[in-house]
């Protein structure tokens, strides 16, 4: 990449950064053997430094993810690097490779493919991603690799496929796959195994967004099949169930419903927990319904502020999360925009 800036001396070049912060408190009630009762309370900042070239063509970033508990002290921080070169093509073509952040994704992954908790300590995906955006809909393609093996860790690393095109007026189809792999440590014990997680969900999806008065509205419903392996035994253990979702909303309120019936999707995860299951623990349970009520008391391109009451219900327990999160975006561009308004 810095060979492309030094060979192209007119090319339209630029500063670009942008400052990415976020505020979050989660107090979590009313939980089960893995999904405990406890409160979050952290501030994230992610700034970031680098060039564009040709608005944006190809570009390189690097910078920083702090998280810190809201505690006394700094301990329990995490200062995870940033740095990446995006290729962003006229046509709808994107391809993102180092460490680069998650919400370079078109969407947040289903909480049943990657959790609150994973999404608040694992803001960056690091490794490739390659995107097709259009108008119609998009796909992207991403490998991750979570964990380098050291003499006593091990190797971790994640495929994700997501896609959602718009098949004929409302409606879409909507995918997901990922498969999750954990290898052994360099040096291990004898019960220590590959182990192997591969999630599947097609979705067929309604947009109604333009046919209520409502500001959107959204419904779908498919499969969710996993496919879980400890290589010790070589037996693999296939679970499938049902899923449906649906999103609504209307000025600054906003619901958000998910429901799950079927067996257990993630029976290895009393095992190896999220080193292998990067999904919800939750969807452990045979059946499962989340309802987020969200209010967003900010909300516009620089500032999304929200205080929500998350509901969860299983067949064995009930609990409801009050959170409160602040999410402050700003960009070269953005303040480009601003500043031509004056």
């Amino acid at each position: 990449m810095l060979s492309i800036v030094a060979m192209s001396p007119l090319a339209a070049q630029e500063v670009a950064w942008s400052i990415d912060a976020t505020v979050l408190l989660n107090n979590r009630e009313g939980g089960d053997e893995y999904t405990p009762d406890q409160t979050f309370m952290f501030t994230r900042l992610a700034p970031e430094v680098g060039v564009s070239l040709n608005d944006d063509a190809h570009l390189l970033k690097g910078g920083v993810a702090w998280y810190q508990p809201m505690i006394d002290d700094m301990s329990g921080y995490k200062v995870l690097p940033t740095l990446y070169y995006r290729y962003n093509r006229n046509d709808g073509w994107h391809v993102t490779t180092g460490m680069f952040p998650r919400s370079l994704m078109v969407h947040r992954a289903p909480r049943y493919m990657w959790s609150d908790s994973l999404d608040y300590c694992q803001p960056n995906i690091r490794g490739v991603m390659t995107q097709v955006i259009k108008p119609a809909g998009y796909a992207e393609l991403a490998v991750d690799w979570r964990q380098m093996q050291t003499d006593s860790r091990r190797e971790a690393f994640a495929v994700m496929l997501n896609t959602d095109w718009r098949v004929a007026g409302p409606l879409r189809l909507e995918g997901h796959l990922q498969y999750s792999h954990l290898a052994k440590s360099r040096i291990n014990k004898e019960d220590q195994h590959v182990n192997d997680d591969l999630l599947i969900n097609p979705m067929l999806a309604l947009d109604l967004s333009q046919r209520t008065a409502l500001d959107s509205l959204r419904l779908a419903a498919g499969a969710l099949i996993t496919m879980e392996r400890d290589r010790g035994d070589m037996k693999w253990l296939n679970h499938a169930g049902m899923v449906a979702t649906a999103t609504a909303q209307w000025r600054w309120l906003q619901l958000d419903e998910t429901f799950y019936t079927g067996k257990d999707l993630i029976p290895l995860y009393p095992r190896y927990g999220s080193l292998l299951n990067l999904g919800d623990p939750y969807y452990h349970n045979k059946l499962y319904s989340r309802t987020d009520l969200i209010g967003h008391i900010v909300n516009n391109r620089y500032v999304d502020m929200t205080a929500s009451l998350v509901f969860h219900a299983t067949d064995k327990a009930t609990g409801i999360w009050q959170q409160i999160t602040c999410r402050v975006y700003l960009d070269n561009r953005l303040w480009k925009a601003a500043k031509n308004k004056h």
